[in-house]
Parts: structure tokens; C-alpha cells; sequence
């Protein structure tokens, strides 16, 4: 099994991700801000697509998909528990389900927070997180808690740490630069931020990025640890109290 992934800068910031199973030939897209520049990526690859998955409502993550699927007729996935505010679906899925890409798996967890009905989709070796783990964040909370989410992205930090988060939205350096508040003399955050710099001032994405990078660097990720909570003045909080104040801060930031 081997699977080809391709990263496709849609609208301002956004991004939508090919994936490509070339035992199979089958082709699938996780969400659709924009179909043109999924239709040129395919046809770069000489790529046909058969699949659909959207994460979350969102308009910019679904407002190409009817476009998209009437130029392909590619099947459509997303939440059950969303069904209702997402285009038709041809399958819906929830916590725990699968299905076949070619011969690949994917399964599908829950992970609400930003939204209610997001869902993350992973492959072996890759997550596809959208808007609820992001490069170097995390999505704010629009409709979930931040229980949900601190919930949400326990189950995300929980896979293996070369996993590769493919992430909705080119946010790093901003993220990065929170982050920055809060732990200054991280030597593995000082170096991410030069790198993610770099990369930009290249014209080039700063996502995909191992899930090991995001453990060492995402304050999200780190609540449970002391530094975080002194840092936001918590030094004897539960983590969840701390991730809700993480997530303030950024909101005001």
C-alpha cells in the first residue's frame, strides 16, 4: 500500500489535500473551499477523483463540493451527526467508522470543539484535522467547549508522533508566535517559528508537519505540563482549566 498525498493552497488561506492510493488508482480530497485548484492538481497528476471527505460545515470547507462532485461524480463522505447542514451525502460516518479507499483505511474519529459535528479522518501515517488541530494551534470554539475540544485533541495527540497533521488553514506563524508567549526559551519553538518564516517567504506551506513537532511546540498540546501553567498562572489547575485559558489568550491575541 502506498499512498501519494498532494497539498492544495485554496482562497486566502486555506487548504484542501489530495490523497492518492496508487494501488488502487482511487483518489480521494479532504474538503473543498474551491474546486479550481483541486481540478488543476488532479489534472497535474493525471488523477481521477473518486472520494469527498469534508471535516466540518464550515462554508469555507464545503462551498466547492456540489462543483466538485458534478465535474466528477466522486462520492461524497461526511458526519452523521451533520448530515442536515452539509451538502448530500452519499455515505456518513461517525466515531470509529471505516471505509475503503482502494486498499487503503480510513478511519474516521469525532472531534468536535471548533464545531459540534467536526470529524478528522486518518489514513496510516496521516490525519486530516481541519479546523480542531491545527499547526502549531487549535481551531476556536465556536459551537464545542473547551472540554470537547481539550477531549478532541487528546484522541489526536494519542496517534503515533510521525503521524502527519494535514491541517485546514495556513495559521503557523501566527500560532507560533502565541505560542512564543508562553514558552519563549523553547529551543524546539524558536527554531519552528525560522523555519516556518522560511518556508512562507517561499511561497511554500507550512503543512503538513509531524505530529511529534506539534507535541514540542503547540500550546494546546502542552496544558498538562508545569511551565504551560505557570505561565498562564495556573500553576495548580486541571489541564482543562488550563486549555480554556490557553484558548482565551489566543482569542484576544
Amino acid at each position: 500500500m502506498a499512498l501519494t498525498l498532494v497539498t492544495i493552497p485554496c482562497l486566502a488561506d486555506n487548504y484542501a489535500y489530495l490523497v492518492h492510493d496508487t494501488d488502487s488508482a482511487q483518489t480521494a480530497v479532504i474538503d473543498v473551499p474551491e474546486p479550481g485548484p483541486i481540478l488543476a492538481a488532479l489534472e497535474a497528476q493525471q488523477w481521477r477523483l473518486t472520494d469527498i471527505l469534508i471535516t466540518h460545515h464550515h462554508n469555507d470547507h464545503i462551498q466547492g463540493v456540489e462543483a466538485l462532485r458534478a465535474h466528477t461524480g466522486a462520492r461524497v463522505h461526511g458526519a452523521l451527526a451533520d448530515a442536515h447542514r452539509l451538502p448530500p451525502l452519499d455515505q456518513s460516518h461517525g466515531e470509529g467508522s471505516r471505509f475503503p479507499l482502494g486498499a487503503t483505511e480510513v478511519r474516521v474519529i469525532e472531534v468536535p470543539g471548533h464545531t459540534i459535528g467536526h470529524v478528522a479522518y486518518l489514513m496510516p501515517g496521516l490525519a486530516f484535522t481541519a479546523d480542531s488541530l491545527m499547526a502549531g494551534g487549535c481551531g476556536r470554539l465556536f459551537e464545542g467547549t473547551a472540554r470537547q475540544m481539550h477531549a478532541s485533541l487528546q484522541k489526536l495527540a494519542a496517534l503515533p508522533p510521525d503521524t502527519l497533521i494535514c491541517s485546514g488553514h495556513e495559521y503557523t506563524a501566527a500560532n507560533l508566535r502565541f505560542a512564543a508567549t508562553l514558552e519563549p526559551d523553547n529551543p524546539q519553538l524558536i527554531s519552528r517559528m525560522s523555519e516556518a518564516a522560511e518556508r512562507r517567504a517561499k511561497g511554500l506551506p507550512t503543512v503538513p508537519v509531524p505530529l511529534a513537532k506539534e507535541l514540542a511546540t503547540n500550546p494546546y498540546l502542552r496544558a498538562h505540563l508545569p511551565a504551560i501553567k505557570t505561565a498562564v498562572g495556573l500553576p495548580d489547575a486541571d489541564d482543562v482549566t488550563v486549555f480554556a485559558e490557553i484558548r482565551a489568550r489566543k482569542d484576544k491575541f
